[in-house]
């Protein structure tokens, strides 16, 4: 297992969407392990495959307070979802940004696990809203699109200066 690099907003390949995994082998298992290693070293509940410039359709989740359930979803799609409610949200690809977005309350999802078998469910609550999260990732969108222009110019001006003083 490796830990992997988290591109950073605004890297333009965060806009990537990706490709759809077409067969599940060692080597996309590989990639799951090394998201979720990523992922629970930077106490993270969530993160897509872009996040790391790897562009498939892949996302790992562990939204439990013990980091003992974790969920792996291949070529996600919500194909139901009801209600609406506000989360706070922050982003491993936008480190010490939290803004509240609403999202859907209640969805179901179609996945593939890392053994390319069928998955459906609902999900809610924090779930919910990370999935909705790292779906939108998975298609190129951030969580700052949700925003107005001034925040997501404000954010952006944020992040490069905290870039600069990092190189």
């Amino acid at each position: 297992m490796a830990l992997l690099n988290v591109l950073k907003y605004p890297d333009p390949r965060l806009r990537k969407v990706a490709a759809v995994v077409d067969s599940i082998d060692d080597n996309v298992r590989a990639i799951v392990s090394d998201m979720f290693e990523t992922m629970y070293e930077d106490n993270g509940v969530g993160l897509a495959a872009t996040q790391v410039d790897i562009q498939q359709r892949i996302l790992v989740a562990d939204v439990s307070h013990t980091q003992k359930e974790p969920i792996c979803l291949i070529n996600p799609d919500i194909v139901k979802q009801e209600g609406y409610e506000t989360f706070e949200e922050g982003c491993m690809s936008i480190p010490g940004v939290y803004e509240e977005i609403e999202r859907a309350k209640v969805i179901s999802v179609k996945a593939l696990d890392k053994y390319g078998d069928h998955l459906e469910f609902e999900a809610d609550g924090l779930l919910a809203v990370c999935i909705q999260h790292e779906i939108d990732h998975l298609n190129g969108k951030l969580f700052v699109d949700y925003l107005s222009p001034l925040k997501q110019k404000m954010i952006q001006k944020k992040m490069e200066k905290v870039r600069r003083r990092t190189l």
